[in-house]
């Protein structure tokens, strides 16, 4: 989806994820309203749901990367259990972050070394839906088209459905089989066609 802003895209993350409720209208996640959601159990049950990879979702820069990676599955860190090591070892190997970064700190990381760790966060409770948040903001353009398709292979090898909010179209066009651009006047989704970008409004 094309067209949102940083402060536009985190509005959609929250009421995607049922944290916000709309003002009008109704949002339908997995057969259920959002505003059924009636108390914390069943929404951080819902939370769980979906990986998101924000700039927005801190990374322990003095950590390592193994650490990072293992703390949506426990706060014990210094070190990790085995199980929860080997696990997230399998995460930094699945999502392409070189063997000899795993035990270095995440500060030590480039642009896509940490969009590579979010989505290995993201990923770590086996999610139904990632939601990519301006991942390539920080990305050199050099990296961005690769980056994409690295992105999109891992979440389809998971059989997981991908929706990326960007402002990039280079990105958007990589990463996703299906392209919709926000028309700021109107608040329709225009659907963007590969080769001419021309579209056609939904709704």
């Amino acid at each position: 989806m094309l067209g949102f802003d940083q402060a536009a895209a985190e509005v959609f993350v929250n009421l995607v994820t049922g944290a916000t409720l709309p003002d009008n209208g109704e949002i339908r996640l997995f057969g259920q309203p959002t505003s059924a959601i009636d108390d914390s159990a069943a929404w951080l049950a819902l939370v769980d749901r979906f990986g998101i990879v924000s700039p927005r979702a801190v990374l322990l820069d003095a950590l390592t990367v193994i650490q990072n990676l293992a703390m949506p599955m426990t706060l014990e860190i210094e070190p990790p259990p085995p199980d929860v090591e080997a696990r997230a070892m399998a995460l930094a190997r699945e999502v392409g972050l070189p063997e000899p970064a795993w035990k270095r700190p995440a500060a030590d990381l480039d642009a896509g070394g940490r969009l590579r760790l979010r989505l290995g966060r993201a990923l770590a409770l086996d999610p139904a839906i990632v939601l990519l948040e301006h991942a390539s903001a920080d990305v050199p353009r050099s990296e961005v088209a690769p980056l994409a398709r690295e992105l999109r292979a891992v979440v389809e090898r998971r059989g997981a459905a991908l929706l990326a909010l960007t402002a990039d179209r280079d990105f958007a066009s990589v990463v996703a089989g299906r392209v919709l651009a926000l028309e700021p006047a109107t608040g329709r989704l225009i659907e963007q066609r590969s080769g001419g970008w021309f579209g056609r409004r939904l709704g």
